[in-house]
């Protein structure tokens, strides 16, 4: 690893430290107070050169290797772990670079593989070096040969979109949450004060909500600031960040839902937010915001062949669903095409999911009994990435034929489904 690689845990002692500090500071301030200057300095300079030898051994013990079949990585001083990666199931390979890391030109490997939800990870590594082992990666998981795979290099990428910060901000703007979050940051703790007249009580409750507010829109913009899609042999990559940066890459053919988000302010400018649901990956957005008929043309590049349902051709619940789900039951929608699964829910925040019928694991009804009484179902996919879309209160009789009909659908689609490889 980088010679700046013991930093990252150097800092771990004193971390303890502070935390001792900090779970009894009464007694902490009483033994310091006993404490000579010169013992003071001593115990400081053991910290230090504690914490340095710390993290100059994690950096020493820890290995990795590239064989004909696997990834290795060696950690551990006293307690050894070695994590034995096949290739042929890695699906992502992002590079990350934090700022301070930024700073001294250093990045982390995150690696997805397929049947686990924790990423390994390699930290650090030159730049270079990082860019050049994710190529070699990338392409022995293609199945290029051990002895040609290092020549590969990066694959070429065709930008796709391009998020600008002005459209990016003006959307959080137009944002719900953040201001719902500041506005109540604002009330409740005043109302708390009047009742209870506690000041920790107050702060208790406004930290959090500004926290939350910050959350949803500085913090948004800081991580979703210059996004860019660009299209490679080896999938979508996705480049973003203002502070820290990230280069990630959807896996092609993992991708089990892609779900379309319009909030209510969004519609007048026709902006969309496109998320996604990936097996054994925590990429979890492909667009932060974009004109429809852009967001629509990546969709495009993700699932091949799929046309996006306009909202008049989805097929709405019966009136005599109002009974079960009243307004609401206004947002809910259906449209079954020859490539995916599409069910749409929202009144304010409209929300349209795309399930390939290939991603589909399973299909079930369900009927409350309030809904057999009323005649209706909901109808439930469940994909790969462990989630559930549903078509809520469909006719019964509809949901019946829909639930034997999606079934097959399914079986036709997997068998029918390009194999998930890289570069394919």
């Amino acid at each position: 690893m980088h010679p700046v690689t013991p930093l990252r845990r150097a800092w771990a002692p004193v971390a303890i430290l502070v935390g001792w500090a900090f779970h009894d500071p009464d007694g902490t301030q009483r033994r310091l107070s006993e404490l000579t200057a010169l013992t003071l300095a001593v115990g400081a300079a053991a910290v230090i050169v504690g914490g340095a030898l710390y993290g100059f051994l994690s950096w020493w013990f820890t290995h990795f290797a590239v064989t004909d079949t696997e990834l290795r990585i060696r950690t551990g001083l006293l307690f050894r772990r070695t994590a034995h990666i096949r290739l042929d199931r890695l699906q992502a390979v992002d590079v990350t670079q934090p700022l301070a890391a930024r700073i001294v030109g250093v990045s982390k490997l995150k690696l997805d593989v397929v049947g686990t939800e924790k990423k390994d990870e390699l930290a650090y590594l030159g730049e270079k070096d990082a860019a050049a082992l994710r190529a070699e990666l990338l392409a022995r998981a293609a199945g290029f040969a051990p002895e040609t795979a290092r020549d590969v290099g990066e694959a070429p990428v065709r930008n796709l979109l391009h998020v600008q910060p002005r459209m990016l901000a003006v959307s959080l703007l137009l944002t719900g949450a953040p201001w719902v979050l500041l506005v109540a940051a604002l009330v409740v703790p005043t109302v708390l004060w009047l009742i209870t007249h506690n000041a920790w009580t107050v702060i208790a409750t406004a930290l959090p909500m500004l926290g939350g507010a910050f959350a949803s829109s500085v913090g948004r913009f800081v991580a979703e600031y210059d996004w860019r899609v660009g299209e490679s042999p080896d999938g979508l990559r996705i480049d973003h960040g203002l502070l820290d940066k990230a280069h990630e890459t959807v896996p092609p053919g993992r991708v089990q839902t892609v779900r379309i988000v319009e909030p209510l302010l969004w519609r007048r400018p026709g902006w969309v937010r496109v998320e996604l649901d990936v097996a054994g990956s925590s990429n979890s957005v492909l667009v932060p915001v974009a004109p429809r008929a852009v967001a629509e043309s990546v969709i495009s590049q993700i699932l091949p062949g799929v046309r996006v349902p306009a909202a008049s051709e989805l097929s709405r619940p019966p009136s005599r669903a109002a009974w079960c789900v009243p307004v609401w039951w206004h947002g809910y929608g259906l449209a079954v095409t020859d490539a995916v699964f599409a069910a749409g829910h929202g009144l304010l925040r409209r929300r349209l999911s795309l399930v390939p019928h290939a991603k589909v694991q399973s299909v079930r009804v369900r009927q409350g009994p309030w809904e057999r009484f009323k005649g209706v179902a909901d109808v439930h996919v469940d994909t790969g990435a462990n989630k559930t879309v549903a078509a809520r209160l469909r006719p019964a009789s509809e949901a019946s034929r829909l639930l034997l009909a999606q079934a097959e659908r399914s079986r036709t689609g997997r068998r029918e489904a390009r194999p998930d490889r890289w570069m394919a």
